[in-house]
């Protein structure tokens, strides 16, 4: 996650069938980022529909415009098993529903207009071709 420069990743990113994910909030560029790990999140959605721009560790060089709920409310268990409970409007709400999406199996590509699909059917289409390769080794 740090050496690609992501904001969060999710369990099942790496292979593991655990509903938890982490992020790093960098939000005070004068302290080193903090890791926060949210174990069996739930997630309580508000606010107008905001789009922006996000990008994937799981599809490098894709990059599409989601629209999301701008107002975040998270309740998850940390690192100890203790709940907690956090709100954000800002880059932080967005990065909490892109990992929850994928404890719940969805990926940016699903969230993709027509437009955004058409302008990445090439960077696709060869991740499917290398993804099969790699299977008929």
């Amino acid at each position: 996650m740090r050496e690609a420069q992501g904001a969060g990743l999710a369990a099942p990113q790496v292979g593991i069938s655990r509903r938890l994910f982490v992020i790093e909030d960098d939000a005070r560029p004068e302290e080193p980022p903090q890791p926060m790990v949210f174990i069996n999140p739930e997630l309580e959605l508000g606010g107008d529909l905001v789009s922006f721009e996000e990008g994937c560790l799981s599809i490098p060089d894709v990059r599409v415009m989601v629209r999301r709920p701008q107002l975040v409310r998270i309740k998850a268990l940390d690192v100890h098993g203790e709940p907690f409970e956090l709100e954000d409007e800002d880059f932080l709400a967005r990065v909490w529903q892109h990992e929850f999406d994928h404890l719940e199996g969805v990926l940016i590509i699903d969230r993709m207009s027509p437009r955004d699909r058409l302008a990445n059917r090439r960077t696709l289409k060869e991740m499917r071709l290398d993804f099969e390769e790699e299977l008929e080794r």
